[in-house]
């Protein structure tokens, strides 16, 4: 299945260390190699970089890999395609506006049956059962509230669509409407947060160290979450199946039941 990368911080960051590993991960240390992309967040700006090429030899990635965007929430993701031709409109993450907001949405799994009915909001644009489940996740959010509702009403009603979408198939996702970042786990999704004190980490997929301690101030948290723990030297947390969990300024701040 695909890989999703994404990360939350209370002050911007860039990704360089933990992209470094994930790209390789497009066609290098594992198979999936239909497709990548990646979203920063920038104020309520989004920059974001697609291509239907394996991350491993997409000179998109090395743009990325070259360019410290400073962004507090990331998604990235790497296709393995289940559904969907190979192609940039089939290509994660998604992006729409709702609220006056963009939201980002990745999605690492397989919805054979998922089908729903055309939205008055939200359609997909490409064929896969991923854009179709953020599409329709969307239109029922904005079908309840016409403004952003609170933030905890927003996690329950989320929690409870992400159960519905589950039960036809796994669903494993990320999305982000650039102040907090949402991670939903059905089978594989691992996390860690940064802080103080900053300790060296070694990467998983590469031989490469980054002492954070020499490129953070004391004040610095970043959470990082990923389908496969990105390092070989840290204790990664894995999220249980069912599992959602709520990300703010570099920390869980809230988690469902599962």
């Amino acid at each position: 299945m695909c890989q999703l990368l994404g990360m939350n911080c209370n002050t911007p960051t860039d990704i360089l260390f933990s992209f470094e590993g994930f790209h390789r991960r497009g066609g290098l240390t594992d198979h999936h190699a239909d497709g990548w992309g990646i979203a920063f967040f920038e104020g309520k700006g989004c920059r974001i970089f697609l291509d239907d090429k394996p991350s491993v030899e997409s000179a998109v990635a090395h743009l990325v890999r070259n360019y410290p965007i400073k962004s507090q929430n990331v998604i990235a993701h790497i296709r393995k395609a289940t559904q969907g031709e190979v192609n940039l409109a089939n290509t994660h993450p998604f992006m729409r506006e709702m609220w006056g907001q963009y939201w980002i949405f990745a999605h690492n799994g397989d919805l054979k049956t998922f089908q729903p009915e055309a939205g008055c909001h939200f359609n997909p644009v490409g064929s896969t059962d991923s854009e179709r489940a953020f599409c329709y996740l969307l239109e029922q959010l904005r079908s309840k509230w016409c403004s952003a509702p609170q933030l905890d009403e927003l996690f329950a009603e989320i929690d409870r669509l992400a159960a519905e979408i589950r039960q036809h198939g796994v669903f494993n996702f990320m999305l982000s409407n650039g102040e907090v970042l949402f991670a939903h786990c059905a089978t594989n999704l691992h996390y860690i947060i940064r802080q103080a004190p900053f300790n060296k980490a070694h990467l998983v997929d590469d031989d490469v160290t980054v002492d954070f301690s020499t490129v953070t101030t004391p004040y610095d948290r970043v959470a990082v979450v990923a389908t496969q723990p990105l390092t070989d030297n840290e204790s990664w947390i894995q999220l249980q199946p069912g599992q959602l969990l709520l990300f703010r300024d570099g920390a869980p701040l809230q988690s469902s039941g599962h």
